[in-house]
């Protein structure tokens, strides 16, 4: 089993597995740790879980119950590929704890999860800009709400939720060059992570880290435009950890490259021409 740690946090960690095991290779019993929930997004394996077996497919879920056992097998197919995001107590508590729930042990391909499962991966692979944690928790939610049969109630912020969330963002935008986390905005509007980012996403319409992304490329693009800073030091100063990955965003918001932007802000205007298709982010 090849393991890479996607992301972690206070309350969320995320991985990536991609089993190798031979079709009918031995399985062994193993032990969940924590809340988790994986997003089979390739392959296929079988599980026996408290009594049960489950069958597995690409769009299907894997639910994890701390202490409860499991083992997996794969007799059909040669491998299989996880997104895995793992929980902690808090978390579970605020989406809900129901026990019933969180032993189901596998949910079957089911369209309103699946396309939170695609849109997880995106981010995972650096094609949207929600977050990880962000959208751990809206999986977990929307697990929740729809294997219990009870739907969770749209977002209805109060004046004082408004007023919580337009602060928080302020202050996102004031320290958008450092690193900011679900758990770090949450803990400045004075509330959990979960019932903050839905108030944030249902007060102004991006989730937190979009919030956030977003105010680093508006500081960029500023930087690009006011002064002849290095087009590396600009993207590490407004808080990208790497170049390529601010290339890569910043390409997508504008159409171009944060050059390319540079020299059409600087008189070279047939540059916007050239792409005349809306930028857009994910």
């Amino acid at each position: 089993m090849a393991t890479t740690i996607l992301f972690k946090s206070r309350s969320v960690s995320v991985s990536d597995f991609r089993c190798t095991a031979e079709a009918g290779g031995a399985p062994f019993v193993e032990q969940f740790g924590c809340h988790s929930v994986s997003y089979v997004r390739k392959g296929s394996f079988g599980c026996h879980h408290r009594g049960r077996f489950f069958e597995l497919v690409a769009g299907g879920l894997f639910i994890g119950h701390p202490g409860d056992e499991f083992m997996c097998t794969h007799d059909h197919v040669c491998g299989d590929e996880c997104l895995s995001f793992f929980l902690e107590p808090d978390v579970v508590a605020s989406i809900g704890d129901t026990k019933a729930v969180w032993q189901a042990g596998a949910v079957p391909p089911m369209p309103e999860l699946m396309v939170l499962g695609e849109l997880a991966q995106a981010a995972a692979d650096g094609r949207s800009d929600i977050g990880l944690d962000e959208i751990g928790h809206l999986l977990a939610s929307r697990f929740v709400a729809t294997t219990s049969g009870k739907p969770s109630q749209p977002a209805r912020p109060t004046a004082r939720d408004r007023r919580r969330a337009v602060e928080t963002a302020l202050w996102i935008d004031a320290n958008s060059h450092r690193e900011i986390e679900l758990e770090d905005a949450a803990r400045e509007a004075g509330i959990s992570p979960f019932h903050f980012l839905r108030m944030f996403s249902a007060t102004l319409g991006v989730t937190p880290h979009q919030y956030l992304l977003r105010s680093r490329l508006r500081h960029a693009a500023r930087r690009l435009v006011d002064d002849d800073a290095a087009v590396t030091d600009i993207a590490y100063d407004v808080g990208f950890a790497d170049l390529s990955n601010f290339t890569r965003t910043f390409h997508r918001a504008a159409g171009l490259s944060p050059l390319k932007f540079r020299q059409a802000a600087r008189g070279e205007r047939k540059i916007f021409q050239v792409n005349p298709k809306a930028p857009e982010l994910n």
